[in-house]
């Protein structure tokens, strides 16, 4: 079994969430903050905690920020970045969602 980092997302990732997602769930079907944290987070906070050394680097030769490039449930593509706190946590920094795509 591998070392599991514990993971939590800053205020700026939430804001960038906030930003993209209403709190409502949209006129054509797009998804609510709600529903993406009930939905998709968990499954970004696993890949982040379980894999975290093997996500491509952000930054050349800076192994300290990493960036998960996927496909959610309900919205796709996306990308979040998680930093190496220096308590080897992962911090989720930033969120970038595609909802043009599609």
């Amino acid at each position: 079994m591998t070392d599991r980092r514990q993971v939590r997302a800053t205020s700026g990732f939430f804001e960038d969430l906030d930003r993209q997602l209403g709190p409502e769930r949209g006129p054509n079907g797009e998804p609510s903050t709600t529903d993406f944290q009930t939905i998709e987070l968990l499954r970004i906070i696993d890949r982040f905690a379980e894999q975290f050394d093997d996500l491509p680097e952000l930054i050349p030769d800076r192994s300290d920020y990493r960036v998960l490039l996927t496909s959610g449930m309900l919205v796709r593509p996306l990308n979040v970045v998680g930093q190496l706190a220096p308590d080897g946590a992962v911090e989720l920094v930033s969120i970038d969602i595609d909802l043009a795509w599609g």
